[in-house]
């Protein structure tokens, strides 16, 4: 089952070409059943990061374009009166597929944005008074352009914290940009992606996760560095609870990708970036993006033994 995984990242590093440590964390993001944020620029490689997941691990794909007119109904769905049979009808929406790409989620309303908030949570949605189940697995990626762009709603700090992780691509090396202008179009590389994982290989592997071992000494390091957000002073405030399971799945997560049994703290280091800088804020500056300087200061100053 290593073995496919192995093949799954090294499909999608052959699309978006030197971005595998993300790549690497996207996919431990899932086998964590838990949910992925994007943020940065057009044109950096979050849509087709999104189509080549979807591609190699054989899930059915849609993708919600988020704009300030967009309504829940248009996420949800809808029961439409059907005159023939006398009844409603209802007409399923996009949010019912396994992988469902949120696109340019904070250029929507915050009505729209809070529809995404049972379904991620719960794995289901309420409409017109009836409980729905999605899709299992049922993995969310959002992708958000910086606030700082014009026509943008920031996402509240409750739906931030659904996210298991947020990701920033980033401008591809020199070399990488290089092969990416003399090679095809990525777009044309997509269709030719084959399912190497099945519904079932995949269930499997995520009920798999949970089974690494951490052991007291590191779930002791994960709650130091809890607790750090919750005394220092140069935090706005501190992690939930949420966000420290949070931390510790990924961990897992990232520890069954490099075929181990047992955490180390390595492997926390290397999620904490992406698991808590969305969490976080300096208590000088709540309002702003000072997660990234603060996780920098956990990492230093907080003993992993």
């Amino acid at each position: 089952m290593h073995t496919k995984l192995t093949a799954c990242l090294h499909a999608v590093n052959q699309v978006l070409l030197g971005k595998e440590p993300q790549v690497r964390l996207a996919l431990a993001c899932l086998l964590a059943r838990g949910h992925l944020l994007i943020e940065d620029l057009p044109g950096m490689g979050k849509t087709t990061l999104s189509h080549a997941l979807a591609k190699v691990l054989g899930l059915s794909f849609q993708r919600i374009q988020f704009t300030s007119d967009l309504l829940p109904g248009d996420i949800l769905g809808t029961s439409v009166f059907d005159k023939d049979t006398g009844q409603f009808v209802f007409h399923a929406g996009p949010i019912f597929a396994e992988l469902v790409l949120a696109d340019e989620i904070n250029r929507a309303t915050p009505k729209s944005q809070s529809a995404l908030l049972e379904a991620m949570e719960e794995g289901q949605v309420t409409i017109e008074g009836a409980t729905r189940p999605l899709p299992e697995p049922f993995f969310v990626i959002a992708t958000q352009n910086p606030v700082s762009q014009g026509g943008t709603f920031a996402l509240p700090e409750s739906q931030l914290d659904r996210f298991l992780m947020r990701l920033s691509l980033g401008y591809p090396a020199k070399a990488a940009e290089k092969a990416l202008l003399l090679g095809e179009a990525r777009r044309e590389l997509l269709p030719r992606l084959a399912a190497i994982l099945s519904h079932v290989e995949l269930a499997a592997l995520q009920a798999e996760v949970p089974k690494v071992r951490a052991s007291d000494a590191l779930v002791d390091y994960v709650l130091r560095l809890v607790e750090a957000t919750r005394t220092q002073p140069q935090f706005a405030w501190g992690l939930s609870p949420r966000a420290s399971l949070a931390l510790l799945a990924a961990a897992r997560a990232w520890a069954f990708l490099a075929e181990r049994e047992y955490v180390i703290p390595e492997d926390v280091q290397a999620v904490l970036p992406s698991v808590v800088s969305h969490r976080l804020r300096e208590r000088a500056d709540p309002a702003g993006h000072g997660g990234g300087a603060l996780v920098q200061w956990l990492l230093r100053e907080v003993p992993a033994l």
